[in-house]
């Protein structure tokens, strides 16, 4: 039952820094949008900059609250672009890529879940709701691409 914990604090901050990382991109990317159709780009990238705060919240409760784990304070790789259309396709990008790593941390949950008696329930809740909001991001940034 610890390995398990410790195998899901390792990915939950991973995640965490994912999230700290997207975070960071998204505000500095809301400022290098310019022309006359940046203000609802630059509003949209700044509530998604919002939703991962919410997402690093999310994963720092569960590593410290619920597995007992120390919550990371380092970020994972950020992306520079330089255009609108650059800036959309980059986070659309990493926001796929995100999905994919979420996914698999939940499948590890839901295939652990007699090893997870009183965590398991939060774990999958919380997980699913954050994949959720980050398969929301990729069809607003697709919205916005025009896709």
């Amino acid at each position: 039952m610890e390995r398990i914990k410790e195998d899901l604090v390792k990915l939950l901050n991973d995640a965490l820094k994912l999230e700290h990382a997207a975070r960071m991109q998204y505000l500095s990317h809301a400022e290098r949008i310019k022309g006359v159709t940046a203000e609802p780009i630059i509003g949209r990238l700044r509530e998604i900059a919002s939703d991962e705060e919410k997402h690093e919240g999310k994963f720092r409760r569960l590593i410290g609250d619920y597995l007992g784990g120390m919550p990371a304070m380092e970020t994972a790789e950020t992306h520079n672009a330089a255009t609108t259309s650059a800036i959309l396709q980059v986070n659309l990008r990493d926001e796929k890529t995100a999905i994919g790593f979420y996914q698999t941390i939940y499948k590890k949950v839901m295939d652990n879940k007699a090893a997870l008696p009183y965590e398991f329930e939060t774990l999958e809740h919380e997980l699913r709701h954050i994949i959720i909001d980050e398969e929301e991001h990729v069809a607003e940034l697709n919205v916005l691409l025009g896709k």
